[in-house]
């Protein structure tokens, strides 16, 4: 009997250490959830200085500009949040990217256009008269250009409306620091060098570039990761890229680059300015453009430009596509703007490098280009889906006898009609103009900079862990530690 009274009560312990142990595993499961949950659900303390601002975020959608603004400080506040005022935040509440521009002698920008400095001033006053860039070729590679008169009107403008980036006098203020040096156009006007000179006058402005940038505080603070330097010019900069490299890069592509150097992570991808004239007020529709698919430009190519003298022999004899070769002589980009704006697709061919002015031609005139290039970068990629007024063509397809020109017959009028829309809508983020506009290629650009800031402020913040480690009297001296390209 003793026994059996021992045994129950023992079966009764077990059954009751049993219940508590589902209670207390119940309870960890459900606070492990709760924790879980919370966790998901707003931030607690998060540095909102290290946020990008509305605009930095600017996304296209539908032809415009949508901005999903930040909450309100007192809306952050809230939820644990501190305010903008607290965190002391390098870009403004309104968004807008602040520009900490060097104010380099004039023989690296307005002087390589004939300007001549007046008094202590390096930059002209824009209010009174602007210097002209030079046309032809050369403005398809004018970004600096428009990007540096844009920052000098930011200090006079009475508004900020439709402004991306405005220009601020102390560098710790700023977001980037910006070098204004006209390094295509100092390719284009003085790469040639006369039998007496040891350099060229373009390499010699490389190489008091590269003196001038890398003695900055600016650069020894961040190692350059914060500076932005414009090579558009696939030939400019060759001297200084490889002494530079550390610094954000606005490209046109990145075929003459070494990725150690160039790359779509760090740099940026800006448009060429368009030759031809803006298809203003275009009524056309699919009937009314007789030409099936066009290309005038240089047949024969060397480096990646193979597909070119390939596509040539497959289609020349076509009777409703145009494919000839062409130039800007003999009033060519008139004759092309014509071309194009009677055509329904239009050909962008990689040539010696990936990319080229045709394909914002082609945008210009409505025209829905064709990209054959298969290393090319696109200008805005992260925010604009091109594949909705493009047609991209592997070049290993391209070649193929009938393979590219039963896909564009097999293109119907109403996809055609949809993706021609769409080239009206997105046309204004191309168009490089002074004074500059709300959505237009120079404030595109800005913006793209602006999108990079985050990645480039954890990279200097990752680079300063141990600076605790430098002893006080070198610190302020100490260059962050960077790897050297591979290539170099």
């Amino acid at each position: 009997m003793m026994g059996e009274r021992n045994h129950s009560r023992l079966h009764f312990i077990s059954q009751k250490s049993l219940f508590y142990l589902f209670i207390v595993v119940s309870l960890m499961f459900i606070l492990s959830w709760f924790f879980v949950l919370r966790s998901a659900g707003k931030p607690q303390f998060v540095d909102r200085s290290l946020l990008p601002s509305s605009k930095l975020l600017a996304t296209i959608a539908n032809g415009d500009s949508r901005r999903n603004d930040l909450a309100p400080d007192m809306e952050g506040e809230k939820y644990g949040l501190p305010s903008q005022e607290k965190l002391g935040t390098k870009c403004s509440s309104n968004g807008i990217l602040k520009v900490f521009m060097y104010d380099l002698p004039a023989e690296f920008h307005f002087e390589l256009l004939g300007w001549k400095p007046q008094g202590s001033s390096v930059w002209p006053d824009i209010r009174t008269k602007i210097p002209m860039y030079p046309g032809g070729l050369n403005l398809q590679h004018s970004i600096e250009y428009w990007l540096t008169l844009d920052i000098l009107s930011s200090e006079f403008s009475g508004s900020i409306d439709g402004r991306s980036a405005i220009r601020v006098h102390n560098s710790s203020q700023a977001d980037i620091i910006f070098v204004p040096f006209f390094s295509s156009l100092s390719f284009n006007r003085y790469s040639k060098r006369d039998p007496h000179q040891k350099l060229s006058p373009n390499n010699v402005l490389q190489e008091k570039l590269v003196k001038y940038v890398t003695s900055q505080e600016e650069w020894k603070r961040s190692g350059g990761r914060d500076h932005v330097i414009l090579a558009h010019h696939p030939n400019s900069m060759i001297e200084a890229r490889t002494k530079l490299w550390p610094a954000m890069f606005v490209l046109a592509d990145f075929g003459r680059y070494p990725s150690s150097v160039a790359n779509v992570e760090k740099d940026v991808i800006a448009p060429y300015k368009h030759l031809i004239k803006s298809f203003v007020n275009d009524t056309s529709d699919f009937d009314s453009r007789p030409t099936l698919l066009y290309f005038q430009g240089a047949i024969y190519r060397k480096d990646g430009g193979f597909a070119r003298q390939e596509l040539f022999y497959l289609l020349k004899d076509e009777k409703d596509v145009h494919f000839s070769f062409g130039s800007v002589q003999n009033d060519g980009i008139n004759r092309a703007s014509t071309g194009m704006q009677n055509s329904k697709f239009c050909l962008n061919i990689a040539g010696d490098t990936p990319s080229s002015n045709r394909l914002f031609d082609a945008i210009a005139s409505h025209c829905v280009p064709v990209i054959i290039s298969d290393e090319i970068e696109l200008p805005f990629e992260d925010v604009l889906d091109y594949s909705d007024f493009c047609i991209f063509v592997r070049t290993s397809d391209a070649v193929k006898e009938n393979f590219l020109i039963n896909l564009i017959r097999g293109i119907g009028k109403e996809e055609w009609t949809r993706m021609w829309k769409r080239l009206k809508e997105v046309e204004r983020f191309y168009e490089f103009q002074y004074p500059s506009k709300e959505g237009d290629a120079v404030q595109m650009i800005w913006q793209a900079i602006s999108r990079k800031v985050p990645s480039i402020r954890m990279k200097t913040h990752r680079s300063v862990r141990f600076d605790r480690y430098v002893g006080e009297s070198t610190r302020k001296w100490a260059i962050p530690k960077m790897s050297i390209p591979k290539n170099f």
